[in-house]
């Protein structure tokens, strides 16, 4: 049984940050799943830091992206409710240098207006190279 309470089209999902940081930093959705969805981002200039290792603020920025999404398809109704990040934090594990990272985000809490989101992020390879949990609020517009 499915957690999304708005259909997660990968296409949809897309569009949300095709103009905004997301884009920028070339996150793509990939996958969703009853309870989880995937995204993957390029290890590149727009994600390197200058010795040439993904940023672990482009990690930060990928979870936190992650854990939003995921917050707003929970939703019941997103015309009259935002989701905001209240806290994020970040375990950078092993450095990644080329290629693309993989993220995965699930549930850890599913309260009425607090959600709890774990994301593991892995390499090519399938080394984790982070994990992170962002807190987030529902929020009426």
């Amino acid at each position: 049984m499915s957690i999304w309470k708005t259909d997660p089209s990968i296409e949809a999902l897309n569009d949300i940050g095709r103009s905004s940081l997301p884009g920028h930093l070339g996150i793509e959705f990939i996958e969703v799943g009853d309870d989880y969805i995937k995204a993957k981002m390029p290890v590149d200039k727009r994600t390197k830091q200058p010795m040439g290792l993904l940023h672990g603020g482009a990690s930060a920025a990928l979870s936190e992206t992650m854990g939003s999404v995921a917050g707003v398809l929970i939703i019941e109704d997103p015309s009259k409710q935002s989701i905001v990040g209240v806290e994020i934090n970040a375990n950078h594990l092993r450095s990644a240098k080329n290629g693309f990272v993989y993220a995965t985000t699930k549930p850890i809490k599913l309260g009425r207006r607090l959600q709890v989101w774990n994301t593991d992020i892995h390499d090519d390879e399938g080394k984790l190279i982070c994990t992170s949990r962002l807190t987030t609020m529902i929020i009426d517009n």
